[in-house]
C-alpha cells in the first residue's frame, strides 16, 4: 500500500512538472506573438501620423495655390469645402448603405432569417468573423421585472419575501 502512495506522489509531481512546462511554453509563445503585434501596431500608428501630416501639407499647398488668384479667406474656405467633401466620400465608402450591396454581397442573397429560424449572422467586411453574437428571436427575461400576466400560474403558491 505504501508503494502505491509513493507512486501516486510521483504521478502528482510529474503532472505538476508537465503543467509548469506547458504554462511556460504557452507564456513564451504569447510573448512572442504580442511582440510581433505590438511592432505592427506601432508601425500602423506611425504610418497614420505621417499620413496626417502629409494630408495637412497637401491641404496647405492647395490653399496657397488658390490664394494666388483669390483672397486668402476664399482660398481657405474652398480648401475646407474640398476636405469636407473628401471626408464625406471616404465615410460613404467605409459604410455601405442598404440601397447598394457591399463588395462580394448580393442584395437578393440577404435573407430575413437563417434556415434554422435564428437571426442572420452578419460578418464584418474585414472577414474576421462575427463582430458580436447574433440576436436571439425573443428578448431574455431580466431579473427584477414583474412577470407578464400570461406567465403567472394561478396554481403555483405565492411567496412574499
Amino acid at each position: 500500500m505504501e508503494r502505491l502512495d509513493h507512486l501516486e506522489h510521483l504521478d502528482r509531481q510529474l503532472v505538476d512538472e508537465l503543467a509548469q512546462v506547458a504554462r511556460e511554453t504557452v507564456r513564451e509563445e504569447l510573448r512572442e506573438q504580442t511582440r510581433k503585434q505590438r511592432r505592427t501596431a506601432m508601425l500602423y500608428a506611425a504610418s497614420g501620423a505621417v499620413a496626417l501630416y502629409a494630408g495637412a501639407a497637401l491641404a496647405l499647398a492647395v490653399g496657397l495655390a488658390l490664394a494666388l488668384g483669390l483672397p486668402d479667406w476664399a482660398a481657405a474656405l474652398i480648401t475646407a469645402v474640398i476636405l469636407g467633401a473628401v471626408a464625406y466620400a471616404l465615410r460613404g465608402a467605409a459604410r455601405p448603405s442598404a440601397s447598394r450591396p457591399a463588395a462580394g454581397q448580393e442584395a437578393a442573397a440577404v435573407p430575413d432569417r437563417a434556415a434554422d429560424g435564428a437571426a442572420p449572422v452578419a460578418a464584418p467586411p474585414s472577414g474576421l468573423g462575427t463582430p458580436y453574437p447574433p440576436m436571439p428571436p425573443v428578448a431574455p427575461e431580466t431579473p427584477g421585472t414583474a412577470p407578464r400576466q400570461d406567465d403567472i400560474d394561478p396554481e403555483q403558491p405565492h411567496h412574499r419575501a
